[in-house]
């Protein structure tokens, strides 16, 4: 474990954190899609998947501009999201209401992965390094961009979604 000493070392430790993160989603998302029934929602897991595959060849090209190994970490907060995927993908009940659930699961990991590119620019940007700044500044466009799909398709849903009788 390295010691968090400066603004390079505690980014540094966050790349390794989202490069994990990512490399474990590379491994859910397939199942998510699998687990989908809507159509759109099982095709919007399958376009991130790929998106996610970008992501990860990405945070490589940051490593090497910051000369370390994007590796050697557990991303402990994705592992616990994706085991919260993997439980609601268990789940038994009426389709539309277990596709709201995996959504559900899905911006968890969406809003985390939203958080951690941010703060990450945040610190690439107070160390003038233009180039990683940009990398991760097209990452977490990409990030937003799959949570208002899976917002989009929510909506789309709720409107057909089964209510409780009164």
């Amino acid at each position: 474990m390295s010691k968090l000493t400066d603004l390079k070392k505690l980014l540094e430790h966050d790349i390794k954190d989202l490069y994990s993160a990512e490399t474990q989603l590379v491994k859910a998302l397939p199942k998510m899609a699998k687990a989908a029934t809507n159509p759109e929602l099982k095709e919007a897991f399958e376009a991130h998947l790929e998106e996610t595959k970008g992501h990860v060849e990405r945070l490589e090209e940051v490593a090497k501009l910051l000369d370390i190994t994007p590796r050697g970490k557990t991303c402990k907060a994705m592992k616990g999201l994706v085991e919260e995927g993997e439980e609601t993908i268990k789940e038994e009940g009426e389709e539309t209401i277990l596709d709201l659930a995996l959504i559900t699961a899905a911006q968890k990991v969406e809003h985390y992965e939203i958080s951690g590119y941010g703060s990450a620019r945040s610190l690439a940007n107070a160390l003038k390094l233009a180039d990683v700044v940009e990398l991760l500044d097209t990452t977490l466009t990409e990030e937003g961009g799959a949570d208002k799909t899976l917002s989009t398709i929510a909506k789309s849903l709720l409107k057909s979604a089964p209510k409780p009788e009164k």
